[in-house]
């Protein structure tokens, strides 16, 4: 079977769904770096069987403006009190075409994470925490609802995969100040830098898109991980802190979901640039299981303008989302506090200004599968 695509589809499918199109805002609320196996790269899912799609997706964010509710606390920065974190996270991915319209995926990601703050050293003096390694791997499967060769214009997949409890969720550093009689002491650092969840995840996510005219396109996609696990059993120590924090001193296990929505246009063979919007979200509840445990609930809404390169088998593809609502609501255990002690009570949480992506691909096409003659092949199938 020839697989007919076009020159600009292709364009398109390099670009708008850099693989960095899981959960990537921002800080504290993002518990750890997420994206959906499957639902990252249009492009990298549209394959022919046996086509094989390989690379790493890089993600960058600082972390610092504090949030309660949508307001932000200005005076954190301007004190000193504020918590930064500085957050690095590489995916290795490799998608495998299993027919023109089955896919499967799998994602091994691996981060390093910073933590500066005061709260957690006794308050009188900044020091930092460090966490790394191999955070949890994702497997996936996806399916394109429509013949990609006889529906060029639009198409509509959907996928599902699993989330392994791989990566350490009990990382631990030295705390400061907060032992026996201020010493230091070794403790689990905060859930925000921890590479893994300590649950297993089932992820289900969607990708679409329409041409509107020759270099013009409209793309949507998300995904929700759904993790049932309520907690994983870590302690947060954020009783020593105070006793109205009993109730967060162990970690939650969260969903966490997001969605993008814009357009692309191409304006050569080889450079194309796009512009939309995304939702990234921790949610303060979980669709199955309690939602008990220490969480930061949040969500930020991102300008997410990119650009993308492509020569032959390689694509290269650069989004930076630009925060300009943020979000940290009421967690479970904020209001059981509030009804507890009859005073209002919403935790703050630390969000990034932006985040960089950066996605670097590479297509091996199967050598018993041509494209259209008449068309130009962008990866150089021979």
């Amino acid at each position: 079977m020839k697989i007919q695509l076009s020159k600009p589809v292709f364009l398109l499918f390099f670009l708008v769904f850099a693989r960095q199109h899981g959960v990537s805002a921002q800080g504290c609320v993002a518990i750890r770096h997420f994206s959906s196996c499957v639902g990252n790269n249009l492009e990298n899912n549209i394959l022919n069987t046996g086509d094989l799609q390989f690379g790493v997706n890089y993600r960058y964010f600082k972390s610092f403006r504090h949030f309660r509710g949508t307001e932000e606390e200005p005076d954190r920065v301007a004190n000193g009190t504020e918590v930064i974190n500085h957050s690095h996270a590489w995916d290795f991915f490799l998608t495998y075409g299993l027919s023109s319209r089955w896919y499967a995926a799998i994602t091994l990601p691996t981060v390093i994470n910073t933590r500066s703050s005061l709260y957690e050293h006794g308050r009188n003096e900044r020091n930092t925490t460090f966490s790394r390694g191999l955070a949890d791997i994702r497997l996936g499967v996806g399916y394109w609802i429509f013949d990609p060769a006889s529906h060029l214009k639009g198409n509509l997949a959907l996928g599902a995969g699993l989330k392994l409890p791989t990566g350490n969720y009990n990382a631990t550093d030295i705390f400061y100040n907060v032992g026996p009689e201020g010493s230091p002491e070794v403790r689990p650092v905060d859930q925000s830098i921890q590479p893994g969840d300590g649950g297993f995840g089932i992820t289900l996510d969607y990708q679409w898109y329409q041409q509107l005219s020759t270099s013009l396109f409209l793309y949507s996609g998300g995904f929700y991980l759904i993790n049932p696990r309520e907690t994983n059993e870590i302690r947060t120590f954020r009783e020593t802190l105070s006793p109205i924090l009993e109730n967060e001193a162990i970690m939650s296990v969260p969903d966490q979901y997001s969605v993008r929505l814009g357009s692309s246009y191409s304006f050569s063979d080889r450079f194309s640039a796009s512009l939309g919007g995304r939702f990234d979200a921790v949610p303060v509840k979980d669709l199955i299981g309690g939602s008990d445990g220490f969480r930061r609930p949040g969500n930020v809404l991102s300008i997410d303008p990119g650009i993308g390169y492509m020569f032959q088998g390689f694509s290269l593809n650069v989004n930076v989302p630009f925060a300009v609502r943020r979000e940290r609501p009421q967690s479970v255990t904020d209001r059981e506090t509030e009804i507890n002690t009859g005073n209002p009570r919403n935790g703050d949480a630390a969000f990034a200004d932006y985040v960089i992506n950066l996605s670097v691909a590479y297509r091996l096409g199967n050598n018993k599968v041509r494209l259209d003659p008449a068309l130009q092949d962008p990866f150089n199938n021979q």
